[in-house]
């Protein structure tokens, strides 16, 4: 055989190699840099070297089948590991008899002592024997040897199977003493118990090997595994939790309430985090938690959900926040508190909407008290469920339901958006009592949290469209900024389709405006004879205005002048149209000089014919201005109410109703006073015009539903082109459901309505099915 590079002896190297690992081992001195390098050098001999005192009988056939310097190579590689083996057993050993009689405390103590030591010094032997962890052990491990370990992991596997495994049980069994006592209140050495387990995770690195695939690489750190640290403590600590917080669970019920139990249940858990951020592993972590939250939270759910009902009832805004938090550890816990939420939201929206009263409904009082509802479980959801999505989800249900669905709504189905309406008409109206316009600003912003849970929306739109159309035409608009601000707040949740009319009605008024003063102009230019009327014009698109016209009575021969001279002005700037008067949306001011006072009347057309009719009596019959005005009895009451009210009429009885006979006198009281100069006449709205004005509208809306819904279905059909009855139901419910909830009756007569109009046939040998006629 050839010589090693050194022609050092493998014995005489190993013989002073043993020596210093055995000073590092059992010295708490450190290793100076000289002996490090010296230890090493002995290392790198040993493997470079061939001289084996050339005994064939141990190399074997490797020896004879290998050239001399790879064979020579192997066998010292091997050699060497194992030599340095038998040493660390027969160091751990020694290290073994220190400890297996001792017990508790004293066994932790001295068990991290050794344990420590043990540790550094094999973080050193690893640096020394680095060499033959790069050649020759990252070799065998290529080839698949699953008995070979680098240096590193060979020391703490020689630990674990020549000493730990002879004292896991008491070792163990000493923390989950120490974990007690603590749990328990006493204070402990909590960097022992860290030392300790800290072995356990070391004896981890040997258990990643894979059978198939061992390209290792030798250079430390290496990934551990957790199988030792789970086996001998994790599984073992995590019994003995359980065990623990059942027992202080019931314990603690049986003596205190819910609400100081849910505050023991959060401080435990604090507790439990804070030890394994201390000195436990963090994978034993989730388990912990696991385990807290069956033990503690989940055996108890069904007192959890009986007590959160009396918070709710109680408000207790914080405890409701603690059970929120420790319930969400808990999966599908939550879903149970959301609709015990969502009922107890909708009972109380019940009840502040039955305590506004009866008929008639005043609409600020009804918008407002859902708005103290709202106000009051928005800051609870927030502040307790901290905007949870299934907790506000589920306001928002309790909300719709409510609002929608109530003793008002039992009455009138549609109520709740009329009376959304006429809110938003309150705000946006001209009053004397017209809070500030910052908090108008913040008014119409409430009203859109309402209106998001108004599922008829379409009622919502004709109701505000014809509120809007008085205040315009009526020019009692309070701000036309505010007016400009709700419809762009409509648009962008309900769409452009939504506020189409609405903002073309506004585009009307503001060219209205432009238009009479173009007139003016025109008639000053022309000098043209109005006696003395001045004239103000709206010109309404005809389809886009809710107004239809209405025969009112016979026009006061003083006002015809005026509007002649402005029918032949406009159809002179827009040839081929018409126009139509609507006489019952006409007011205007007539001054009078009858009284000790110069007063002014603010009237409907009606009732300014009424009053023009006094300038030549002082008394007519009722039958007498029927006749002269071409007015129909049923109006009457209407017409006069606002007049007698204010005694500007006198009549025996004081009031005309449908049954007051025409042969009744109707004097002008010629003692009238009023500490107003500008008396409005026109106010008066009796609650049979509201009634009828509610049944038009319901009709009105019924007929355009009809349409929307067939627009519906026809879009479905001709995507769809054959399609089932139930899902064409389904399709159309869910496209409608944004605008209003439709009605089953309804879409299906819309279908036979298509069917008529040929849009849809059934299909032959299938009734249930659907196809569409192109």
């Amino acid at each position: 055989m050839a010589a090693g590079p050194t022609n050092v002896k493998a014995d005489e190297i190993w013989g002073s190699l043993s020596v210093g690992l055995d000073k590092i081992l059992s010295s708490t001195d450190k290793v100076s840099a000289a002996n490090y390098m010296e230890l090493y050098s002995y290392v790198y001999n040993f493997c470079t070297s061939t001289s084996t005192n050339e005994d064939p009988s141990i190399l074997g056939n490797r020896g004879r089948n290998s050239t001399a310097n790879q064979g020579g190579a192997e066998f010292v590689g091997s050699e060497l590991y194992k030599r340095l083996n038998e040493f660390l057993i027969a160091h751990v050993r020694k290290l073994r008899s220190n400890v297996t009689e001792t017990h508790g405390m004293e066994l932790l103590q001295k068990y991290s002592d050794i344990w420590k030591k043990f540790q550094f010094s094999a973080n050193v032997i690893n640096g020394i024997f680095s060499y033959l962890n790069r050649h020759w052990i990252k070799r065998e491990l290529d080839e698949g040897k699953r008995e070979i370990y680098e240096i590193f992991s060979l020391c703490v596997y020689r630990w674990e199977k020549e000493l730990f495994v002879f004292v896991d049980e008491p070792l163990t069994t000493a923390i989950l003493q120490l974990l007690l006592s603590e749990r328990n209140g006493e204070s402990i050495t909590t960097s022992l118990v860290s030392d300790v387990l800290q072995s356990y995770l070391e004896m981890g690195i040997n258990d990643n090997e894979d059978v198939n695939t061992h390209h290792v690489p030798v250079q430390r750190p290496k990934k551990r595994s957790l199988n030792v640290y789970k086996t001998y403590f994790e599984n073992k600590f995590l019994a003995q939790t359980e065990e623990y917080y059942i027992g202080e669970a019931q314990q603690f019920l049986a003596a205190n309430s819910v609400v100081e139990y849910l505050k023991k249940v959060e401080t435990r858990i604090k507790e439990e985090r804070e030890r394994v951020e201390r000195y436990l592993d963090n994978s034993t972590l989730p388990s912990l938690m696991k385990t807290m939250d069956k033990v503690l939270i989940s055996d108890y759910l069904d007192r959890f959900r009986t007590e959160f009902n009396i918070m709710l009832q109680n408000n207790q805004t914080e405890d409701l926040a603690r059970m929120f938090s420790l319930c969400e550890r808990v999966e599908g816990t939550l879903d149970v508190l959301r609709k015990i939420m969502e009922g107890h939201i909708e009972q109380k929206g019940r009840q502040a909407l039955l305590a506004v009263g009866g008929e008639p409904i005043d609409s600020k009082v009804y918008v407002n008290a859902i708005l103290t509802v709202h106000k009051q479980f928005g800051t609870l959801v927030a502040n307790a469920f901290r905007n949870e999505a299934g907790f506000v989800q589920a306001m928002d249900k309790a909300f719709t339901s409510f609002i929608n669905r109530n003793p008002i709504t039992e009455k009138v189905t549609a109520r709740s958006p009329e009376l959304l309406a006429r809110y938003s008409d309150l705000l946006l109206r001209k009053s004397p009592k017209s809070p500030p316009e910052a908090e108008i600003e913040e008014n119409l912003n409430q009203v859109m949290i309402v209106f998001k849970y108004i599922e008829d929306k379409d009622v919502f739109q004709k109701f505000y469209s014809k509120l809007l159309a008085k205040r315009l035409v009526h020019e009692v608009s309070a701000n036309e900024d505010f007016e400009s601000q709700m419809l762009a707040k409509l648009k962008h949740m309900c769409g452009f389709e939504y506020t189409s009319k609405l903002q073309r009605m506004y585009q009307d008024n503001t060219v209205s405006k432009e238009l009479s003063v173009k007139f003016r102009t025109h008639a000053k230019d022309k000098s043209l004879n109005l006696n003395n009327v001045d004239l103000s014009v709206m010109v309404l698109a005809q389809g886009v205005w809710p107004f239809s016209y209405v025969d009112t009575c016979t026009i006061p021969k003083v006002l015809e002048a005026a509007l002649t001279e402005f029918e032949k002005f406009y159809i002179g700037q827009h040839t081929g149209r018409k126009l139509t008067y609507l006489h019952n949306m006409c007011r205007g001011e007539v001054s009078c000089n009858a009284f000790s006072r110069k007063y002014g009347f603010i009237a409907n057309t009606q009732q300014m014919a009424i009053l023009m009719m006094y300038n030549d009596a002082d008394m007519y019959t009722l039958q007498q201005i029927v006749d002269t005005l071409s007015l129909k009895k049923e109006s009457l009451p209407a017409i006069l109410t606002s007049m007698l009210k204010v005694e500007l009429l006198k009549i025996e009885g004081g009031v005309v109703t449908p049954a007051t006979p025409l042969e009744s006198e109707l004097h002008l009281n010629k003692d009238f006073s009023s500490r107003k100069l500008k008396v409005d006449l026109s106010k008066a709205v009796t609650r049979t015009e509201v009634r009828k004005e509610q049944i038009d509208i319901q009709k009105d809306l019924d007929e355009d539903r009809r349409m929307v819904i067939q627009a519906a279905i026809v879009r479905v059909m001709k995507m769809r082109k054959k399609f089932g009855h139930s899902p064409l139901m389904t399709e159309v419910i869910k496209q409608l459901s944004v605008r209003f909830s439709p009605n089953i009756k309804m879409i299906k007569k819309c279908i036979d309505i298509l069917i008529e109009k040929e849009y849809l046939a059934r299909v032959n040998g299938d009734r249930d099915t659907y196809e569409y006629l192109s």
